[in-house]
This record gives C-alpha cells, structure tokens and sequence, in this order.
C-alpha cells in the first residue's frame, strides 16, 4: 500500500471526511482492521483565505508548495489536495514535489464522463465558479460542458461556503437556497451538478437535487485509495 499524502485545512472541516472516507475505502478493498497510510499536513486557512480574496495567488501557491515538500519528506508516495479552490496553483504545487498530484478536477470529470453525462453544473467558490482553470480543465479533459449559476446566485454560493460551512456552520436557509440554484441550473439544461467545493456536500445531498449530484470529496477520496492500492 502507498502512503497518501494529504494537504488540508482549506477547511479543516472537509479535511475530516477525506481522513473518514480514505480509511473506509481501505477497509472495505482490504477487510479486517486495514487502514490508509497517510502523511496528513493541514495548513492555517486564515491565511490562505486572506490570499485568496487579495488575489495573491502566488504566496498562497507557494504556502501549498512548502507543505506538499514537507508531506514528500515525511514519505508520501502521491499527494491529495483537499480543497478544490486551491488546485488553482496545482502547477506550482506539481512543480515542487517529485511524487504525483491526484487532481480533483480529473478525478470528478472522469467519474461524470464514465456515467454518461455532458453538460452539467458547477457550485463552488466564486473562484472555481468563475476562473478558467477548473472548468477548462472539465471542458478539455473529459469533455464536459460546464455551466454555472447567474451572478447573483454565485455570490449566495460563495457567502455560504465562507461565511457558514468553512465555520461548522449548517442552515435550512442555506440549503433552500443552494435547492433553488440547483433546480435553476437543471432548468438550464445540467442533467448533473458538481459540488466543487470540499464543504457543500456537508450542505445537501443526493435528495436536494433533481439530477445527479458528484461530490468532490468523495470522488478524490476514492481516486486516492485507488491510487494507494494501485501496483
């Protein structure tokens, strides 16, 4: 078995259902009292949120960096970012270690090309939602046509994220309001919906939506475990 190497905190709060969901995996693929290896930084997320919303992309970058270096020290043999914002300055994280970045764009575009689907929608974090390097990658790499909320609706998914589930944070407001925007992306053609931020699927789930809905966290988790069991 590889030895995972995880980089989270971004928030600390999706960082424990990647921890829970990776030593499942090994449980049910091995048996018995079988558990993940794994090599866990977790960063300060004040700081990179601080980046993040300076548009200081390349300390942020280089934060990552340093801890994907000290995570290969500690002897990981593959590297998991557990947010998806972040895979942003992915390049800059790959260009530090020697071991590979399983990344959560492909790890989640795979697995909606694999059941059939082509155009679907894309919550997250402002930054996900609305830069290119996430949606270019759906779009190029697996095919996918990405659509994503109205303006409006993108600044209700962002706050949410935030200003609730970075914090613990769980409200039915906030999930009537994530069902709103759900529905509205179906209605615009999604015949299924990313949750492209590690934290919404503490928010809704399968029953909130009328089409599929992939979520991230457990998506990568398992693209991890199959990595670690891989010859």
């Amino acid at each position: 078995m590889k030895t995972i190497g995880l980089i989270g905190g971004m928030s600390w709060e999706s960082t424990v259902p990647y921890y829970r969901q990776i030593n499942e995996g090994i449980r049910e693929r091995l048996g018995g009292l079988h558990s993940a290896r794994v090599v866990l930084y977790s960063v300060d997320f004040h700081e990179i949120e601080q980046w993040q919303h300076a548009g200081d992309w390349d300390a942020a970058g280089e934060r990552l960096a340093d801890a994907a270096r000290r995570v290969q020290a500690a002897g990981a043999d593959l590297l998991v970012l557990c947010t998806n914002t972040m895979h942003k300055v992915a390049p800059q994280i790959e260009g530090a270690v020697s071991i590979p970045l399983l990344h959560i764009a492909d790890a989640t575009g795979a697995a909606m090309a694999a059941a059939g689907h082509r155009t679907v929608g894309l919550l997250g974090t402002r930054f996900t939602m609305e830069q290119a390097f996430y949606r270019e990658r759906l779009q190029q790499v697996h095919g996918l046509q990405v659509i994503v909320p109205a303006a409006d609706d993108r600044a209700v998914v962002h706050d949410v994220i935030y200003d609730e589930l970075c914090r613990g944070v769980i409200r039915d407001s906030a999930r009537d309001a994530y069902r709103r925007i759900m529905d509205a992306l179906v209605d615009r053609g999604a015949d299924a919906i990313i949750l492209g931020c590690t934290e919404i699927g503490l928010l809704v789930g399968p029953q909130d939506a009328r089409v599929p809905l992939f979520d991230t966290t457990a998506l990568h988790a398992s693209a991890a475990v199959e990595a670690a069991l891989s010859a």
